[in-house]
C-alpha cells in the first residue's frame, strides 16, 4: 500500500513539476534516418555518426516543485565531437509535434556548418544562425517560428534575481536577433537550456579518452573502450581507486542514494561468466561511469597476450613481414612504415576435394558462367581471312556498277573475345566470424563455402584470379593468409587451404586493403576487381577503432581507386549503411540480409560486375 501511493504522489509530482509538452514529443529514434540526411546533405562530415545524446549535469536554477520532484537535474542537449553528432533523445520543448520535428533538422542544419569548437558558446552561436540564414534564405520561415514559439516557452523571468533576468533578456534578444548580443552577464546558475543552440561537447577526462599515442599501454587504451547503448552514450570520469584490498562497510546501505556516486570497476580481468546483459542493464542506468586503474593491470596485457596462438599451432609465416603505411585522420598524414603486415599460409592444410555438399551448386554455378567464356565470332569486311565475305563482296560489287567506289574488305576472320581481368578476394578472418547464424553453422562457414564456390566459378571460366583472408592484433601483427595467388593453379591444394582457414582476432581493413592493392597492380591485366567480404567494420585494440579505423580503411580504397582498381564490398552487417555508402560509395556495397545466401550470391555479383 506505502509502495502504491508513493507510486501515484511520484508521478503527480512529476507531471507538476514538468514543463515538457509529452503528448507533442518527437523522439530521435524516429526521426534518425531523416536527421543523417539533412546533416550530410547540407555539408556535415559523412563519417560522423549521428547518435542520441544522454542526459548530462546542468546547473540551473529549479522551482520548488522541481526541487521535489528531482526534476531538471540533468538535460540532453546538441554537441558534436569528432566521432559524432549527437542530439537529445526526445525533444518535447514545444507544444505541436511539428515544431518540435523542426527543431531536430534546425540542429542538423546548424551542426552540418559547425566544427564543434567553441570559443563563447552564446557570441558563436549567433554567428552560426547568422550564417546558415545568410546560406540557406529558404530556412528564414522555420526559424523564426522556432524563435518566437522558444521565446514563449520560457519561464516567468520576474522572480529570478537581477543578473538572471539580465541573462534571459541577452539569450532572447540572441534568439529573435541573431547577432545584436556581444556582451552577457555573469551568472551564478547557467541559463535554462537553450534548445536552439548547439552546446560544447561534453567534458571527457583525457585520461579515460587519451589521445593519439604511439608509447602508450594496452591498459590506457582498453580505458578508452566501453561498450556502446543503442541509444545513447555515456559521460566518464577518472578517479584514484585507493590502496584498499577488502574490508567490511562501515555504512549503511540505505545512504547510498544512487549508483552515479561510485562503481569500482575492475578492467583488467575477463570472467567468461560474466553475465553480458546484466552488466549492460547497470551501465544503462549509470548516469556517468566511473572507472580507476588498478595496479594488477598486468593481467590484462598476459590475458590479452595469451589470445594469440603459440608457434607451434599457428599459421606458418612466410618471409620477415612487410611495413605499411597508415592514415592518421587528425593531422591528414600518412605515416610510413607505421603497420607490419605478415604473409601466413594456413596451418596443417592438406589437399582436399570440394565438399560433397557444394558440388551440385557448384555445377549449377558453372553452367551459369558459361557465357562468360571466351566467345568466338566472326569479323567481317576485312582484306583477308578465313572465308570470303559473299555479302560484303556482293554489296562491293552493286555500288560499283552505279558508281566508282573504294573497293573495301571481302574477307571475314574468326576471332576470340578474350576477357582481360584479375580478381583478387579479400576475406575477413576476424573473431566475429566465429559467431553462429543457426544451429549448425557460423560466419566462417559461409565465409569457407562463398570462397569454394566463388573459386569453381572463375576456375570454369578461367578468369585470372586470387584469394586471401586478413585479421589483425594490434599494428605489429597484420596476418594476411595466402590462400591462391595469381599464379597458382585452382586444384585440390587450393581448396585445401581455404577449408583449413580459421577465425580470429581483429579487422586492420585498411592494411589489408593496401597490400592487396600492391598484388593486383603487379598484374598486367586491363581490368583489375578488389572484393572485400566482410562481416563488420574495421578495428582493433589499438586506436583502431570507430573514426580512426573507417578513416584509414576509406583513405586505402582513395589509393587504390587512383591505381585502377575497382573496389567492391560484400558484407552480411545489418548496420553497414552506416559506414559503407562513405568508405565504398553507393554503388560500392551490397549488404547479404540473409548470410547463408552468401556462397551463390558471391559468384552471382561478380557475374554482374564483369558483365557491364
Amino acid at each position: 500500500m506505502e509502495e502504491w501511493v508513493g507510486g501515484l504522489w511520484h508521478k503527480y509530482i512529476t507531471r507538476k513539476a514538468s514543463t515538457d509538452h509529452s503528448d507533442a514529443a518527437v523522439h530521435f529514434s524516429d526521426i534518425s534516418h531523416a536527421i543523417g540526411l539533412v546533416y550530410r546533405a547540407l555539408g556535415g562530415e559523412a563519417i560522423k555518426r549521428v547518435e542520441a545524446a544522454s542526459h548530462r549535469d546542468y546547473i540551473v536554477r529549479r522551482s520548488f516543485l522541481e526541487k521535489i520532484a528531482g526534476e531538471n537535474q540533468q538535460v540532453s542537449l546538441a554537441w558534436q565531437d569528432e566521432e559524432s553528432l549527437r542530439l537529445p533523445e526526445t525533444l518535447a520543448v514545444f507544444p505541436t509535434t511539428a515544431l518540435n520535428h523542426d527543431l531536430y533538422i534546425w540542429l542538423a542544419v546548424l551542426a552540418a556548418q559547425h566544427n564543434g569548437q567553441f570559443r563563447h558558446w552564446a557570441i558563436d552561436n549567433q554567428q552560426l544562425v547568422v550564417d546558415v540564414l545568410q546560406r540557406f534564405p529558404a530556412l528564414k520561415p522555420r526559424y523564426q517560428r522556432l524563435a518566437q514559439a522558444f521565446i514563449a516557452s520560457r519561464v516567468d523571468q520576474s522572480k529570478m534575481p537581477k543578473d538572471e533576468q539580465l541573462m534571459e533578456q541577452a539569450i532572447s534578444q540572441a534568439i529573435l536577433t541573431p547577432g545584436s548580443v556581444q556582451q552577457f552577464p555573469t551568472v551564478n546558475y547557467a541559463p535554462q537550456a537553450v534548445y536552439l543552440w548547439l552546446y560544447p561537447s561534453a567534458h571527457v577526462d583525457p585520461l579515460v579518452l587519451p589521445e593519439f599515442d604511439e608509447s602508450e599501454d594496452l591498459e590506457a587504451v582498453e580505458l578508452g573502450k566501453a561498450k556502446k547503448s543503442e541509444t545513447s552514450r555515456k559521460k566518464a570520469e577518472r578517479v584514484d581507486s585507493g590502496d584498499d584490498k577488502d574490508g567490511m562497510m562501515i555504512f549503511r546501505l540505505e545512504s547510498l542514494f544512487s549508483w552515479s556516486e561510485f562503481s569500482k570497476l575492475d578492467r583488467g580481468t575477463d570472467d567468461s561468466d560474466d553475465d553480458e546483459d546484466d552488466n549492460q542493464r547497470i551501465a544503462d542506468d549509470l548516469d556517468k561511469i566511473t572507472l580507476s586503474k588498478q595496479q594488477s593491470q598486468k593481467s590484462a596485457r598476459i590475458k590479452i597476450d595469451m589470445d594469440l596462438p603459440s608457434a607451434s599451432e599457428d599459421d606458418q609465416p612466410i618471409g620477415e613481414g612487410i611495413k605499411l603505411p597508415e592514415w592518421n585522420y587528425k593531422n591528414q598524414t600518412l605515416q610510413a612504415d607505421r603497420c607490419l603486415l605478415q604473409a601466413m599460409l594456413p596451418k596443417d592444410c592438406t589437399p582436399k576435394k570440394l565438399p560433397v555438399k557444394l558440388q551440385k551448386t557448384a555445377k549449377t554455378i558453372q553452367a551459369q558462367f558459361e557465357q562468360l567464356r571466351s566467345m568466338r565470332y566472326w569479323l567481317k569486311g576485312e582484306h583477308q581471312g578465313e572465308e570470303l565475305d559473299l555479302a560484303a563482296w556482293l554489296d562491293f560489287h552493286i555500288e560499283s556498277k552505279i558508281a566508282p567506289t573504294q573497293e573495301k574488305g571481302h574477307f571475314r576472320s574468326f576471332r576470340g573475345n578474350n576477357r582481360d581481368i584479375s580478381t583478387l578476394l579479400l576475406a575477413d578472418l576476424s573473431m566475429s566470424t566465429d559467431a553462429y547464424l543457426d544451429d549448425h553453422n557460423r560466419v566462417i562457414d559461409v565465409v569457407q563455402d562463398s570462397m569454394l564456390l566463388f573459386g569453381e566459378a572463375l576456375n570454369s571460366v578461367g578468369d585470372s584470379f586470387a584469394m586471401y583472408g586478413f585479421s589483425s592484433v594490434k599494428r605489429t601483427n597484420v596476418r594476411f593468409t595466402l590462400l591462391k595467388n595469381f599464379n597458382e593453379k585452382y586444384d585440390d591444394t587450393i581448396r585445401g587451404r581455404v577449408q583449413s582457414i580459421r577465425p580470429g582476432f581483429y579487422t586492420r581493413m585498411g592494411a589489408a586493403i593496401r597490400q592487396a592493392t600492391k598484388v593486383l597492380v603487379e598484374q598486367r591485366s586491363t581490368q583489375k576487381l578488389l572484393l572485400i567480404l566482410t562481416d563488420g567494420k574495421p578495428n582493433d585494440i589499438d586506436h583502431y577503432e570507430g573514426r580512426f579505423g573507417v578513416e584509414d580503411t576509406h583513405q586505402a580504397i582513395k589509393e587504390a581507386n587512383k591505381l585502377g582498381i575497382k573496389p567492391f564490398c560484400i558484407t552480411i552487417d545489418q548496420e553497414a549503411q552506416s559506414y559503407l555508402p562513405y568508405l565504398f560509395g553507393s554503388n560500392g556495397y551490397t549488404v547479404i540480409l540473409r548470410p547463408e545466401q552468401l556462397p551463390v550470391r558471391l559468384p552471382q555479383l561478380y557475374h554482374q560486375l564483369t558483365s557491364q
